[in-house]
């Protein structure tokens, strides 16, 4: 019984841990190929990093990992104990290290453009902190103090994120110029916009809400003629004070003029409200596909 434990959690863990893995390396390529050979320092414990560089000459992997250590000790007290400080460590350990062994063997930069360096240096470190947020933490650098400083005094985390990155890039900007700063505000722009594609996907999905007076018709001619699924409830108007039937459903992106041609076929008088949604589960998502499409 043990064994078939141990091997349940194993079969849990082990595609966390390639992602944490996958993603620390990608980390530590994107700061020894884009960042650190352009003095790109978009905040956190790695622009720290770069700047002490500056002055010291210390391995920017090993300033990272001490600089990381605190915050570790914060999170592990703050945050989840051992279940936050394993994961964390780990991808703390793989980046920092990563950072120095790879930087013998990678080239400085392949490319002198500061846009393209800042640019990149936003999507690729976006990618490898994504990964790492889908393998289940994150690497324990300033999100830990913003985080612990949220849970303590209700400010939003974002904006207690943006003023620790953001007093870093400042600071960088004295040391490296202010031109640097704006490319390293470009870089944390980008990072954050591609980590949350990671995490998320694309925008495939889409939940529909439709009030309609025809709600059998409606529901009927969807799920016959797209093999959609739907949920019902009724709703009152507070104009008209008359009840009303409520329909949801979720669709792919490139059906929803197909449900809104049908929906406006059956009841010209419904109102439609389509919302952008990233992930659907279960139900009845398309599950017939274009079923009596010459209706």
């Amino acid at each position: 019984m043990k064994k078939l434990i141990a091997k349940l959690n194993l079969r849990k863990v082990l595609p966390d841990y390639c992602l944490l893995t996958i993603g620390s390396i990608i980390l530590a390529i994107n700061f020894d190929i884009f960042l650190a050979p352009f003095n790109i320092a978009p905040g956190g414990v790695s622009g720290m990093a770069i700047i002490i560089h500056k002055f010291t000459g210390w391995l920017q992997g090993l300033t990272m990992l001490v600089l990381t250590i605190p915050m570790l000790v914060l999170g592990f007290y703050y945050l989840g104990r051992f279940r936050f400080l394993i994961r964390a460590f780990y991808v703390t350990l793989i980046y920092s290290l990563g950072v120095d062994v790879l930087a013998t063997f990678l080239p400085p930069g392949v490319t002198d453009d500061l846009l393209l360096n800042a640019l990149y240096g936003g999507i690729v470190g976006g990618v490898g902190i994504g990964l790492i947020y889908r393998g289940g933490t994150s690497p324990a650098g300033t999100s830990v103090i913003s985080r612990v400083l949220n849970l303590k005094t209700g400010i939003p985390n974002s904006q207690v994120y943006m003023l620790i990155d953001g007093g870093v890039i400042l600071f960088a900007g004295l040391i490296f110029g202010w031109e640097m700063a704006l490319y390293a505000f470009v870089t944390l722009f980008m990072w954050g916009l591609v980590a949350d594609y990671v995490m998320e996907g694309p925008s495939m999905v889409r939940t529909v809400f439709i009030v309609t007076d025809e709600p059998e018709s409606v529901s009927q001619a969807l799920l016959n003629r797209m093999g959609v699924g739907l949920t019902a409830w009724v709703g009152k108007g507070m104009f008209s004070k008359k009840e009303h039937m409520t329909l949801f459903c979720a669709v792919s992106r490139p059906d929803v003029r197909r449900l809104t041609s049908i929906v406006n076929e059956v009841d010209p008088r419904a109102f439609v409200v389509i919302v952008q949604g990233h992930q659907a589960r279960g139900g009845r998502l398309r599950q017939v596909t274009r079923i009596n499409n010459r209706k």
